[in-house]
């Protein structure tokens, strides 16, 4: 029965330590400068809380424009500028770093760098492919045409449109682009090359750059080559601009 005592006891004493902690509170809350106190506290909850949830993107919504038009006016930048991440696979061995692109229809500077050290510079003019460390021809092929086609996809030439039900197919006598007919960016794109391989390039991620949007995720495939990017930023460059072409 002792012990039964000192529980009873126990319990009072924890009832006792609830009541005092609840006037404490009570008195708290009572006092104009607490309450306001209190208020303001769950304000800036509440704004943190909504500050951490996701924002919806609104997409463009193209439904019912000609994808010709779409293109024909996108043909007026005639490159860009452009930092990104970059992830380039091949077999089992894996590289990460940050690039940095000036590309035009028909040059190419491309600097990559690794915890702020450049590691790998390309440079193209006219087709001519130049890589400092040197590397083989399909990272040179992956990494110039692969990043000119997946970026300025729109510089396609001589093509045919196929209407499906949710996407345009685009198509020459090399490549095949799919568009999202909403949205008017591309899915994704195959390449045929000369040597008879095939350069894949898939898109996600649409962002926008002062009302110009474009895929900020791509992913280029080339035999056991594989490159992907998430761009960081991005300027268009008009075709009224100075520069290289």
């Amino acid at each position: 029965m002792q012990d039964t005592g000192y529980r009873i006891q126990d319990k009072k004493n924890h009832a006792s330590c609830i009541m005092h902690h609840t006037s404490v509170f009570t008195r708290f809350t009572d006092s104009p400068i607490h309450r306001f106190t209190l208020l303001l506290f769950c304000a800036s909850v509440l704004l943190l809380l909504s500050s951490c949830t996701a924002k919806r993107v609104e997409l463009p919504d193209y439904e019912g424009v000609d994808v010709r038009t779409v293109i024909t006016e996108r043909k007026s930048i005639k490159g860009v500028n452009a930092t990104f991440h970059v992830e380039f696979e091949k077999t089992d061995s894996t590289m990460t770093g940050d690039a940095a692109l000036t590309l035009t229809e028909k040059a190419l500077e491309l600097r990559i760098y690794s915890m702020g050290f450049l590691m790998a510079e390309i440079k193209e003019t006219d087709g001519i492919i130049k890589s400092n460390p040197p590397s083989d021809r399909n990272k040179n092929i992956i990494l110039a045409e692969g990043l000119r086609s997946s970026i300025l996809w729109w510089l396609i030439k001589d093509y045919d449109v196929e209407e499906q039900n949710n996407s345009y197919h685009i198509r020459n006598s090399s490549r095949k682009i799919v568009i999202d007919k909403k949205t008017m960016l591309p899915v994704s794109q195959t390449i045929e090359l000369e040597n008879g391989k095939e350069l894949r390039i898939s898109y996600g991620e649409p962002a926008n750059s002062n009302g110009f949007w474009y895929p900020s995720r791509m992913k280029i495939e080339l035999s056991k080559y594989v490159v992907k990017l998430k761009i960081k930023s991005i300027s268009f460059i008009p075709h009224s601009a100075q520069g290289p072409q």
